[in-house]
C-alpha cells in the first residue's frame, strides 16, 4: 500500500472577475477513487485546511456527470473531506509516496502563488516521490524548485491546460498567466494534443495531464509508477 497526498486548491473566486471557481470535480474524484480502489491510502489537504470549493461548471449531474463525480457526491466520507481537509502545513510530504495536484482554475490563484506549496513540491521531488498534476494543477509548479535551484519542470516533458483551451473557455484575461506559456518559460518540454482530448505525459517520476479528460490516464500512470 502506498500513501498518496492530494493537494487541492481552496480558492473559490476567479481572480478579479468575482466569478466562482474551485477544483474541477472530475480531476479530484477520478484519481481519488483510482488510488483508493487500488488499495492505497489517500490524504486530502489544502493550504490552511480551508474547505475545498467545487467549480460549479464541473458539478455535473445525471448522465452528464463522470461516474467518479456521481460516486463522490454520494459518498458521505468523501464529501466530508471537502468541508474539512487536512492542512498541508501539518503534513510531511516525505512520508508519502506520491503527491497529486488536481486542477480547476482555483489553482492558478492560491497554489501558484504559495511558497509553502512550492516548497512542499520541491521537497517531494527531491526525496524521490512521484509528483503528478492535471489541467491547471501544474500552476503549482510555477515556483517549485529542486535542490539545485532549478524549476522541477525544466528539461522535462509536461502537459497542462493549453493556451488554446484557455482561449476556448474565454478566460485568458481572467487568469494571472497562461499556464502553457509559463511552463515553457520555465524550460519545460510542453506536449499537447487537440483541445479537450485526453493526454497524459510521464517523464521519470513526473506525471502531468492536459485537461479534465486526462484525469484517468494520469491516475493510471501514477499507479503504474507506484507499482
Amino acid at each position: 500500500m502506498a500513501r498518496i497526498l492530494i493537494l487541492s486548491t481552496a480558492s473559490d473566486v476567479l481572480g478579479d472577475t468575482g466569478k466562482p471557481t474551485g477544483v474541477w470535480y472530475e480531476e479530484l474524484a477520478t484519481p481519488y477513487y483510482a488510488f483508493l480502489d487500488a488499495g492505497h491510502e489517500v490524504t486530502l489537504v489544502t493550504l490552511g485546511g480551508k474547505a475545498i470549493p467545487i467549480d460549479p461548471n464541473s458539478d455535473a449531474t445525471g448522465d452528464d456527470a463522470p461516474a467518479s463525480v456521481t460516486r463522490f457526491r454520494a459518498d458521505a466520507k468523501a464529501t466530508a473531506l471537502l468541508k474539512s481537509p487536512a492542512r498541508l502545513e501539518d503534513e510531511d510530504v516525505t512520508a508519502y509516496d506520491a503527491l497529486y495536484i488536481p486542477g480547476g482554475h482555483g489553482a492558478m490563484f492560491d497554489l501558484a502563488e504559495s511558497d509553502l506549496a512550492a516548497k512542499a513540491i520541491g521537497k517531494a521531488w527531491d526525496s524521490g516521490k512521484v509528483v503528478a498534476s492535471v489541467c491547471h494543477g501544474p500552476a503549482a509548479f510555477a515556483n517549485a524548485l529542486d535542490a539545485n535551484g532549478d524549476p522541477i519542470v525544466k528539461g522535462r516533458k509536461v502537459s497542462a491546460f493549453t493556451d488554446s483551451e484557455e482561449r476556448a473557455v474565454g478566460l485568458v484575461e481572467a487568469v494571472p498567466f497562461l499556464l502553457e506559456t509559463r511552463l515553457r518559460e520555465l524550460g519545460a518540454e510542453f506536449e499537447s494534443v487537440g483541445d479537450w482530448q485526453p493526454h497524459a505525459v510521464v517523464d521519470g517520476r513526473l506525471v502531468t495531464g492536459q485537461n479534465p479528460a486526462s484525469s484517468e490516464a494520469a491516475a493510471d500512470k501514477v499507479l503504474a509508477l507506484l507499482g
